[in-house]
């Protein structure tokens, strides 16, 4: 056991002297979730036929189209059949939405939009429309450079996301931090602690057997250390979300992401 402790003690300040040279040498060291999945999942998640995430950008694809409201406007009448126009906007959210004066993720704004523009009722958040229609979004955005956190506006959201990933929270007296910053590439059970870089969502995860948000994921981990989840589309979520994808600034989108 002693031997055991001191080989895991080893490969963490491997793993530090690593990360430090990298740094030292202007070399990103982050990596995205997918690179903490097995070689099964990864191709999994590259091949889009075999990718089930896949199902739900085609759904998406088929309400981008369908009319909605009593305009009978659809999203694809303002902005075209193939959203080329969506390209690159998941990249960007959460955003700052000068209307409402506060920033906006990506499922708010596409809530927003069925709401305001077309005059159907908003979605329900982690309903089945919803999460089709983000990750039909967010797929055009795949390859593209996260870069939320370049808008000023942003800061004050940020911090406070950074607040909560630093914040102990729950019965068990843990941050977000804890695991993700300090013993990410370390096994909790059997899974792979990964650096939380929110790259690929929505994603599809094999324990769900189904396509969720970054904010079911996050909720996920509140419960974990037993703690009291927010309510789906509240602001903690969303300066979370703010937090990590700035922190995740330069990296690749890779939605739909496929995580065990």
């Amino acid at each position: 056991m002693r031997r055991a402790a001191l080989a895991v003690a080893a490969l963490a300040a491997l793993g530090a002297a690593a990360a430090a040279w990298a740094q030292s040498a202007g070399v990103d060291a982050r990596r995205p979730g997918s690179a903490y999945t097995s070689r099964e999942t990864q191709a999994m998640q590259r091949d889009d036929k075999a990718n089930p995430g896949m199902l739900s950008v085609l759904e998406g694809e088929e309400l981008w189209k369908a009319p909605a409201g009593p305009a009978g406007r659809s999203c694809a009448s303002c902005h075209g059949a193939d959203a080329a126009s969506m390209d690159g906007v998941a990249a960007r959210h959460p955003a700052f939405d000068a209307t409402r004066g506060e920033a906006i993720d990506l499922a708010g704004r596409i809530a927003q939009c069925r709401e305001e523009r077309q005059g159907a009722p908003a979605p329900r958040r982690e309903g089945r429309e919803l999460l089709a229609l983000a990750t039909f979004v967010a797929h055009r955005s795949r390859g593209s450079r996260i870069s939320t956190g370049e808008d000023a506006r942003l800061a004050p959201t940020i911090e406070a996301g950074r607040a909560l990933w630093q914040a102990r929270l729950g019965q068990l007296n843990l941050s977000c931090a804890q695991c993700h910053d300090d013993n990410a590439g370390r096994k909790l059970g059997a899974s792979t602690i990964p650096e939380a870089h929110p790259t690929g969502y929505p994603i599809y995860r094999l324990e769900w057997q189904d396509i969720g948000s970054l904010q079911r994921r996050i909720r996920g981990c509140l419960t974990g250390v037993r703690a009291e989840p927010f309510a789906y589309g509240a602001p903690e979520y969303v300066a979370l979300e703010a937090f990590l994808m700035d922190r995740a600034r330069g990296m690749e989108m890779e939605t739909p992401g496929v995580r065990p």
